[in-house]
């Protein structure tokens, strides 16, 4: 039987990439079965110095191997004396998502990260998947409950050189229109840059619902 107290990220989150670099967006809602639980929710979050990911699936779960997969890159930049490379860190953090699902649990272990970052090879965007699968995209990718609403947008309107403040402004149309038909997705759209200049919050906004 389903926990309806139990903190789901049905949710709209995105990446782009761009000339200069990665766009990364989300919303800002957490659900709780029909319940809005917290309208501002962290769905973004920065787990080495240039690799930033977005989580969708259960909180708790997408949480835990967020704090995981932060500790094991600093661990492994301490015994080899350099940070591993995007693509590693996508399978890494890959086979704990593939780990977590396959556990024995009273509740399965769904979570579903985006992943870009930038190395020594430039910039990359990486695709986890709730089953483990691992794959890269050169151009844009979406994940949640709101994805489909946000692919109607995305492949309307994205374009192979654009810059990142054009990759901002449309990563805000994307998550925008999944709020507005996604009950699950809503309050709020944050945005994270990854460019030469490294990690930058380029966008956050929570939507007033005061009358």
């Amino acid at each position: 039987m389903e926990d309806k107290n139990i903190m789901n990220l049905g949710t709209t989150t995105v990446g782009i990439v761009c000339k200069e670099g990665i766009v990364l967006a989300s919303d800002k809602r957490a659900t709780a079965g029909n319940l809005i639980a917290d309208r501002r929710t962290q769905k973004i979050y920065q787990i080495a110095d240039e690799m930033v990911v977005t989580m969708a699936g259960n909180a708790s779960d997408a949480q835990l191997l967020i704090k995981i997969i932060k500790a094991q890159l600093k661990l492994d930049f301490l015994k080899i004396g350099k940070p591993l490379t995007v693509k590693e860190t996508a399978n890494l953090l890959a086979g704990m998502v593939y780990g977590n699902l396959r556990k024995m649990s009273m509740m399965p272990g769904v979570t579903h990260f985006i992943l870009g970052g930038r190395d020594k090879d430039g910039f990359h965007l990486y695709d986890l998947f709730p089953d483990g699968t691992v794959t890269k995209y050169p151009d844009y990718v979406s994940s949640g409950s709101g994805s489909v609403t946000a692919y109607g947008v995305l492949e309307t309107l994205y374009k192979n050189d654009l810059s990142v403040n054009e990759g901002i402004k449309l990563v805000i149309k994307s998550i925008n229109a999944s709020i507005h038909r996604d009950n699950y997705s809503g309050d709020g759209i944050e945005v994270i840059t990854i460019t030469k200049e490294g990690v930058k919050k380029a966008y956050n906004k929570e939507l007033d619902y005061e009358l």
